[in-house]
C-alpha cells in the first residue's frame, strides 16, 4: 500500500482545517512572542496609542481608522498593549481566511490551501506581525476587496457589491495607498468585457455614494489641514537616483518572497528518487478571466507602488510590502498547472515552518543576546510599565495632582502617556503634530518633560531646554533593560513643570 502523509490527505478532504490550524499556530506564535519577550510596544505603536487616545478625524500620522481601533483594542484590554496584539493577529487570520475564499473560489479548495501556505511566508517575512498600524489593517480590507472584487466581476454576484463598497471606504480610512489601490480595481474591470459589463449597472453609483459617504470626515479634514501637501516630483537630475532606489525596493519584495522560489525548487523533480510516485492536488481547469484576475493583482500593486515609491523618493513601497505581495502566493498556484504533485512533502513541510517561525525566532534571538554583542538598544526590552508607572507617581507626590501631559523626547514620553491615567502627549519639536496641546497649555496644566540623561547630572539636551527654559532638573532615573547584557542601564532625565496655581 503507497503511503501517503497524513498532512496531505487532511489537505485533500479537509482543505479548510488545514488552513485553520496553519493561521491559528502563526497567531499563537507571535502572541507568545509579545507576552515573553516585549516590555514595550514595537516600532510607533506607543505613539500611535497616544494618538489614538485623542480620536482626532486626521493627523500626520495618515488616516484614523487604525489609530482609533488601536485606542479601542487597548481600552477593551484593561489597559495592556497586549489587546493591540490581539487586533494585529485577527488582522492577520481575517487575511489569510479572505485570501482562502478567494483562492478556491479561482482554484479550488485544494490548492487554495497552497496558496495560503505560501502566502504566509511571504507576510512573514515582508510585513510587520505585532506592530499594528496603517500596514497591518489594511491588508485584510485589501484582501476581502480582492474577494468580493472578484465575486463582482467573475462571479456576477451583485450581492457583494454593498460589503465591496464599505470595504473600499474602510480601506480610504486605513492608508493613503487606499486611492492607488482602488484605481487598479477600476483599471482592470474597464480592460475587461466581463468588468465592463458589471460596471453598466446601477450598484457601482450606490456602491460609490457608500464609500464617499465613509471618507468624507476624513477628506474634510485634508482639504482643511495645513499641514497637508501634495509630494514633489523629482527633478530630470534626480531620475537616475531614484530609478536605482525604485530598483533597491523591488529587490526587497522580491527578497521578502524568496522563500516561494525556494519551496518551489525543492518541489521539483531533482530530489525525488527514480520511480517515487508523488502525491497529487488536483483543481479543475481556471477560467482565463480568473487566471487574468490573480496575475493583474500579482504584479500590478507590486510594480505599480514601486514606481510610485521610486519617484517620490520615499523610503518603502507605498501601501506596504504585504498588501502588494498578498497575491503572490495565489500567483504560483495557478502557473504551476491543474496538478501539483508534492514530492517530499516532509522536506517542505520543514521549510515552509522555519520560514514563518523564523521572523519571531529572529526577535527572540535579537532580544536575547544582542544585548552581549554591543550598545545596540532594542526598543522593545525597554520597561514600559516602569517607566510610566515612576513618572506619574512622582508628579502626583510633587504637585498632588494627577500626570496630564508629557514632553520631551518623543518615544520616551510615548511609553509614559500608556499608563492608566492616559497623559496627553505633547511633541513640543513639532507642536503641530499635537494640536490637543500647545505650550501654553502644557505650562498651565503642568506635565513631565523627559530625555536621554548622558550624564550623572541629568543635563537637559539644548534643544529642550530652549523650549523649557525654566525647568530644574530632577536627579537621572535609571531603568533596567529586559536583558541587560554589555549596554548600560537606561538613564532618563527629567523635570516637572509645576500647574499653574500649585
Amino acid at each position: 500500500m503507497r503511503f501517503t502523509s497524513l498532512v496531505i490527505e487532511l489537505i485533500r478532504a479537509r482543505p479548510r482545517l488545514i488552513v485553520w490550524i496553519a493561521v491559528l499556530l502563526q497567531a499563537l506564535m507571535w502572541l507568545f512572542v509579545a507576552l515573553a519577550f516585549y516590555r514595550s510596544p514595537p516600532g510607533s505603536l506607543a505613539t500611535l496609542l497616544a494618538f489614538g487616545r485623542e480620536y482626532q478625524v486626521g493627523t500626520d500620522l495618515g488616516p484614523p481608522l487604525p489609530i482609533w481601533l488601536a485606542d479601542i483594542a487597548y481600552r477593551a484590554a484593561g489597559g495592556h498593549v497586549f489587546g493591540v496584539y490581539v487586533l494585529a493577529q485577527l488582522c492577520e487570520i481575517a487575511t489569510f481566511i479572505a485570501l482562502y475564499h478567494l483562492s478556491r473560489a479561482v482554484v479550488g479548495s485544494q490548492q487554495a490551501v497552497l496558496a495560503v501556505l505560501l502566502t504566509m511566508t511571504v507576510l512573514a517575512f515582508s510585513s510587520p506581525g505585532l506592530d499594528f498600524g496603517p500596514l497591518v489593517l489594511a491588508r485584510p480590507l485589501w484582501a476581502l476587496l480582492l474577494l468580493h472584487s472578484w465575486q463582482v466581476i467573475g462571479q456576477r454576484r451583485g450581492n457583494a457589491w454593498f460589503a465591496w463598497s464599505i470595504e473600499a471606504g474602510l480601506l480610504l480610512l486605513t492608508t493613503p495607498a487606499a486611492i492607488f489601490l482602488l484605481l487598479l480595481i477600476v483599471v482592470f474591470a474597464i480592460s475587461t468585457a466581463g468588468g465592463r459589463r458589471t460596471l453598466r449597472s446601477l450598484d457601482p453609483l450606490f456602491a460609490l455614494i457608500v464609500v464617499a459617504v465613509l471618507a468624507l470626515p476624513y477628506a474634510v479634514w485634508l482639504m482643511r489641514a495645513e499641514t497637508f501637501t501634495m509630494p514633489a516630483l523629482p527633478q530630470v537630475t534626480e531620475l537616475n537616483a531614484r530609478a536605482i532606489h525604485a530598483a533597491w525596493l523591488l529587490g526587497g519584495l522580491v527578497l521578502g518572497a524568496a522563500a516561494i522560489p525556494a519551496l518551489t525548487f525543492l518541489n521539483t523533480g531533482l530530489f525525488v528518487a527514480k520511480g517515487e510516485e508523488a502525491p497529487i492536488i488536483f483543481r479543475p481547469p481556471v477560467e482565463p478571466l480568473g487566471r487574468n484576475f490573480v496575475y493583474f493583482f500579482a504584479l500590478a500593486p507590486a510594480f505599480g507602488a514601486v514606481l510610485i515609491s521610486g519617484l517620490l523618493g520615499l523610503d518603502s513601497v507605498v501601501g506596504g510590502a504585504g498588501v502588494v505581495l498578498v497575491m503572490s502566493g495565489l500567483a504560483v498556484v495557478v502557473a504551476a498547472g491543474d496538478l501539483i504533485a508534492m514530492r517530499r512533502a516532509r522536506m517542505l513541510r520543514t521549510v515552509w515552518a522555519a520560514a514563518v517561525a523564523a521572523p519571531a525566532a529572529g526577535v527572540v534571538l535579537a532580544v536575547l543576546f544582542l544585548p552581549w554583542t554591543g550598545t545596540n538598544e532594542i526598543a522593545t526590552s525597554m520597561p514600559a510599565r516602569a517607566i510610566s508607572d515612576f513618572f506619574d507617581e512622582s508628579f502626583a507626590r510633587r504637585t498632588n495632582h494627577r500626570l496630564r501631559a508629557v514632553a520631551g523626547e518623543t518615544q520616551l514620553a510615548s511609553l509614559i502617556t500608556l499608563h492608566s491615567g492616559r497623559p496627553h502627549l505633547f511633541i513640543d519639536a513639532q507642536p503641530g503634530r499635537t494640536p490637543w496641546m500647545n505650550q501654553a497649555k502644557f505650562s498651565e496644566t503642568g506635565g513631565v518633560v523627559v530625555w536621554r540623561a548622558s550624564d550623572t547630572a541629568g543635563t537637559p539636551p539644548p534643544d529642550i531646554l530652549a523650549r523649557f527654559p525654566g525647568i530644574v532638573p530632577e536627579v537621572p532615573r535609571a531603568f533596567e533593560w529586559l536583558v541587560n547584557g554589555r549596554q548600560g542601564l537606561l538613564r532618563v532625565g527629567w523635570a516637572i513643570v509645576r500647574p499653574k496655581g500649585s
